[in-house]
């Protein structure tokens, strides 16, 4: 099947585009031209196979095409997040910062697309309508908002783990008069927000970047924030030559020790426990920490911080007075410190700044957890105690992750089921990659984790391989039989409740989209123990896969 559609595929390409109506076959479709994307065309097409991508956005990039808010960067170090599989493209790329903006990022990628030539292969501004498995043909018909219609034997879902940006169904919000927002859909030519009075209404990772740098140039600034959470300094600084040099020639060492953390990042824990050493010696590394740039106050911490228990309360209590240093209200102070959920029970936002910008005179910060927002009203927002009059409103309200992106593409399996329906009440998948009932499917966004490159590269290649696989022995499809499925999914919620990852209301469970059913999105295992397990279930040539 897969040499035929490869045959097929190009004698289309050399004969252009082939006939009117003719519906193009390839080996492969990708879904998403962003960082998974990329090196899934490219890796795919490494192996041989006839490969598309294609993409809603106007541009390569994925997350980093679309979120062009001020202050969107990298939270971990950019020479960890680049991908690993050229020496070239590694020794020819600098990065200039050690945490790396939004308009450098996408520039990469597009570097990426041009070096490798990807371009050809990817078509942009292709709104997927569905996707259907044809069960005699082995195929998957995969059909857009424009008439056209396109077959593959594999689906690849690159679409992203944060990509479908949610605004609350707020009443009202069609009726105000000004300008509106979602942060992960920021106008290319930007807002003018100078000197306007501006509402954001949202405090995550998201909200916190975009916060700090629109508070510099605003009249007004009311920022409503439902959830407090627990933020540390970035501490961000430009690259020089000489450590520009020292990183190019560490990249090794780099990127294995990324593979040896739990998320793939730079960063490992302390082996001891934060309640075995003297309050002075405990004190003393987290001030260190605190001094050091990035996550390592998050991930290079005692190993008991991490999970729930007195250790986690002893930091968090830390981190809280942090916070209260920095703000000159007390009464602001208190409402910007998290108490209703454990340090790291979600992803911890880095930030440059952010709290100084409460102690400015012309920036307001509302609980709407006291005062729920009511409605948008013509002027502005109403909360249960106050009206507030905008100009524009920001809406830095996060992701339906994982899964949104997913179930939008109404994908359609054997019998006519939808991996919508599927889904209802969680993800039903074989370690995150594919589903019973949908062959020849693998979703690669729902299987990524942590530091998402360093995650993505080995995962793509197991997908790649995988398909090498059933290529090499003449099987037509492969699937995650019943059986894998039901105990992948047992492990997932037994052992997902004990981490902290399930603890708190966050988009890591479903917590903050209406009606989605609460469960782990990610695997509850760290990233060298997924590889691991990967890796076992190739060797027994696909143990818990139905090959037909």
């Amino acid at each position: 099947m897969a040499s035929s559609l490869h045959q097929e595929q190009e004698r289309a390409q050399e004969s252009g585009k082939g006939n009117p109506g003719e519906i193009q076959r390839y080996d492969a479709v990708i879904i998403g031209a962003g960082v998974t994307g990329l090196y899934s065309l490219y890796r795919m097409r490494e192996l041989g196979f006839s490969v598309r991508a294609f993409d809603h956005a106007g541009g390569v990039g994925g997350t980093w095409f679309w979120n062009r808010y001020p202050g969107c960067r990298f939270d971990s170090e950019s020479y960890s997040y680049g991908y690993s599989f050229s020496e070239e493209l590694l020794q020819e790329w600098d990065w200039k910062e050690h945490y790396s903006g939004q308009p450098e990022n996408e520039r990469y990628l597009n570097y990426v697309a041009d070096k490798f030539d990807l371009r050809k292969d990817i078509q942009l501004n292709a709104h997927v309508d569905s996707a259907v498995f044809d069960q005699t043909e082995n195929c998957w018909e995969i059909s857009f908002e424009d008439g056209q219609k396109v077959l593959g034997q594999y689906l690849i879902t690159s679409v992203g783990s944060l990509s479908d940006g949610y605004t609350p169904d707020f009443a009202g919000i069609e009726s105000f008069k000004g300008a509106t927002c979602h942060t992960s859909k920021w106008p290319k030519e930007g807002m003018d927000l100078v000197g306007k009075r501006v509402g954001v209404i949202g405090t995550g990772a998201t909200g916190v970047q975009l916060i700090t740098e629109i508070a510099k140039e605003v009249g007004h600034l009311t920022v409503f924030q439902r959830t407090a959470n627990y933020c540390a300094p970035l501490r961000n600084g430009l690259i020089d030559d000489e450590t520009q040099r020292k990183i190019k020639a560490s990249y090794p060492e780099i990127f294995k020790k990324c593979s040896e953390t739990p998320g793939s990042f730079m960063h490992e824990f302390d082996p001891r426990s934060a309640m075995e050493v003297s309050p002075e010696e405990r004190q003393e590394q987290y001030e260190r920490l605190w001094a050091e740039p990035g996550f390592k106050k998050w991930l290079s911490n005692f190993r008991d911080v991490m999970v729930p228990g007195e250790a986690n309360e002893d930091y968090a209590e830390f981190v809280r007075n942090k916070i209260r240093e920095r703000v000159n209200d007390p009464v602001v102070a208190e409402m910007l410190v998290p108490k209703d959920h454990m340090f790291g029970s979600k992803r911890l936002p880095c930030e440059s700044g952010y709290y100084e910008v409460y102690n400015q005179d012309n920036v307001l910060l509302v609980d709407v957890r006291e005062a729920p927002i009511e409605r948008i009203t013509p002027q502005g927002v109403k909360t249960k105690d106050a009206e507030y009059e905008l100009d524009v409103i920001i809406f830095a309200t996060g992701f339906d992750a994982v899964t949104g992106s997913l179930v939008k593409l109404d994908i359609q399996g054997e019998g006519g089921q939808t991996l919508k329906d599927k889904f209802a009440n969680g993800p039903r998948t074989y370690m995150g990659i594919s589903s019973a009932g949908f062959p020849n499917l693998f979703t690669i966004n729902a299987a990524s984790v942590g530091n998402f490159v360093r995650a993505a590269e080995p995962l793509v290649d197991w997908v790649s391989e995988a398909m090498c696989y059933v290529r090499d022995n003449e099987y037509m499809r492969i699937s995650a039989t019943p059986e894998a499925e039901n105990a992948w999914v047992k492990h997932v919620n037994e052992d997902g409740a004990k981490i902290l990852r399930t603890q708190a209301n966050s988009w890591f469970v479903g917590a903050n989209i209406p009606g989605k059913a609460r469960a782990l999105l990610t695997a509850p295992d760290t990233a060298p123990v997924m590889r691991a397990k990967r890796a076992q279930v190739a060797a027994n040539g696909y143990e818990g896969f139905d090959l037909q």
